[in-house]
């Protein structure tokens, strides 16, 4: 595809992985996933049963974001989701599109406000207003949908820019199960984000690395270790 940190991996049995270790929303400088790269590649894997999404993302475009997750949402595959390293933003809604949901230890899955620039007259400015208030809406849509949370309370946690530890997502509702901690090579810098307060923590997943590759082989000796006699 000519974007870093995504992979599209048909692991044969009718399975599939993704690697989504990128922004969401292809950039001419800093890189990212496309929806329509994302789509298309996920159209290469063929008929599958099982899709496994891996994220380690800081989010990035909403409007990237929402087609990958109703691209997911409306596959035939059942989606299994891994948060890996970071969920935030964005990347948070595309992994609600997961039927499962699981979190490594010591991941960190974030929800905010979206926001936005404008230039222009005041009514300019009132549309694009508007427009956010939209998104959000639609937003807090799709984490109650997965969630079972209320809608007044998950706006409160946008607003507040929340940042959950793998517990607090699965207390909230935000994932169904805890796994063993990831330490990933494709770090994501999350000061040069326009976040609030990102935590130190997330930045733990920087040192010592493994690289994508290593990951996945590891993960493929314990499918096969499983699998023996």
């Amino acid at each position: 595809m000519g974007e870093p940190n995504v992979r599209f991996v048909n692991r044969g049995n009718r399975s599939g992985e993704i690697w989504l270790y990128d922004q969401v929303g292809a950039d001419p400088w800093f890189g990212g996933i496309s929806a329509k790269s994302f789509a298309d590649e996920l159209n290469k894997l063929g008929k599958v049963d099982v899709v496994n999404l891996r994220i380690n993302s800081p989010g990035g475009s909403v409007f990237d974001g929402l087609a990958i997750y109703n691209t997911l949402a409306r596959h035939p595959a059942r989606i299994e989701v891994d948060v890996d390293g970071v969920a935030a933003s964005i990347a948070s809604v595309i992994a609600m599109a997961g039927d499962e949901i699981r979190m490594a230890s010591n991941a960190t899955m974030m929800i905010h406000d979206p926001y936005g620039m404008s230039a222009g007259s005041a009514q300019d400015m009132r549309k694009t207003a508007d427009l956010l208030d939209q998104i959000k809406g639609q937003i807090v849509d799709t984490y109650a949908n997965r969630t079972g949370k209320d809608a007044t309370a998950l706006a409160d946690m946008m607003a507040n820019e929340t940042w959950m530890t793998a517990q607090e997502a699965r207390q909230h509702g935000f994932s169904d199960a805890t796994t063993e901690e990831q330490r990933i090579a494709a770090y994501v810098d999350l000061t040069v984000f326009n976040f609030k307060h990102p935590p130190k923590r997330a930045d733990a997943n920087a040192t010592p690395a493994r690289d994508i590759a290593s990951v996945r082989l590891a993960l493929q000796q314990k499918r096969m270790a499983g699998s023996s006699a």
